[in-house]
């Protein structure tokens, strides 16, 4: 129920509140005496509906979002049912990203049936629409994906040897070995959310790109930040931590055994479920050319 809530959605916040809310359907069907005769079907049904009518509300709240939108990131194991080797890249952040092109509806249909595996029969008895309907916005959906869909690197193994790499050329401020693991086109997004400091333009190209990096753990440097390793939503990252908690999430996106693109999210009310978040500010309130 939460890997389909969160895929729909791109929140862990938003899908625990429809998942919970899933629960309590799910609940007093059962004490009314409604017939449940397959509790998977019904869940899927009653979290995908409810998915649909939150994601409707949040494309509204998204239309004035300031600055880039990433997803919420889901800090993850890699040994967690939605984890599964076939499904992983669909939680990548650069994936979800290409999902919001969607209208809900696709969404909904390209993820019950590209990702899920569940047959017309079934995706059109849970989305109350015709099959002909319902392979309609298929089809429109895939070929949007398609044109958008990001390039991953297939072995876990190289992906997290590459972020380990390149969390040590972090540390030490090498612009030479960051601009070395960074793909020549590479871009840089930063999701600040008007709530926390960050760049409204992508930054673009390797040398500007790890110049950019090099700044940062500057500024960092001087808050006595931690950087921790992670996987993000399927893929290698960082945590960055202050004394007083989490300031920032950052996934990398690889390919071709370089990095094609880095997603940053430092908006605080992005990151409350992952625990206390630190002020990335240090009072400032600002970080290194985070305006432009």
């Amino acid at each position: 129920m939460f890997s389909i809530a969160y895929r729909m959605l791109g929140s862990v916040a938003e899908a625990e509140d429809v998942v919970q809310d899933a629960f309590v359907r799910m609940h007093t069907a059962a004490s009314t005496g409604t017939q449940i005769e397959s509790p998977e079907a019904f869940a899927t049904t009653v979290t995908t509906r409810l998915a649909i009518d939150a994601l409707r509300s949040a494309r509204v709240r998204r239309e004035r979002y300031v600055g880039p939108w990433l997803p919420e990131p889901w800090l993850t194991s890699g040994d967690e049912p939605a984890m599964r080797a076939e499904t992983a890249d669909t939680l990548s952040s650069a994936f979800l990203v290409v999902l919001e092109t969607l209208s809900p509806l696709e969404r909904a249909v390209f993820l019950l049936r590209e990702v899920f595996q569940y047959d017309y029969e079934q995706i059109t008895r849970i989305v109350e629409r015709s099959e002909a309907n319902c392979r309609q916005l298929m089809t429109r959906a895939r070929r949007s994906v398609e044109e958008r869909r990001p390039r991953f690197e297939p072995s876990r193994e190289q992906r997290d040897r590459l972020a380990e790499e390149f969390l040590r050329a972090c540390r030490t401020g090498d612009i030479d070995e960051l601009e070395r693991l960074l793909a020549d086109d590479v871009m840089f997004h930063g999701d600040g959310g008007g709530q926390a400091p960050a760049r409204r333009v992508p930054v673009t190209g390797s040398l500007q790109v790890a110049r950019f990096l090099a700044g940062l753990v500057r500024y960092g440097d001087r808050l006595t930040v931690r950087y921790e390793f992670v996987h993000v939503n399927g893929a290698p990252g960082i945590a960055v931590h202050t004394d007083d908690g989490v300031v920032g999430v950052m996934s990398l996106i690889v390919a071709d055994n370089r990095i094609q693109a880095l997603h940053n999210v430092i908006n605080p009310d992005k990151l409350q479920h992952l625990g206390p978040v630190g002020d990335i500010t240090g009072g400032s309130g600002r970080t290194p050319g985070a305006a432009r």
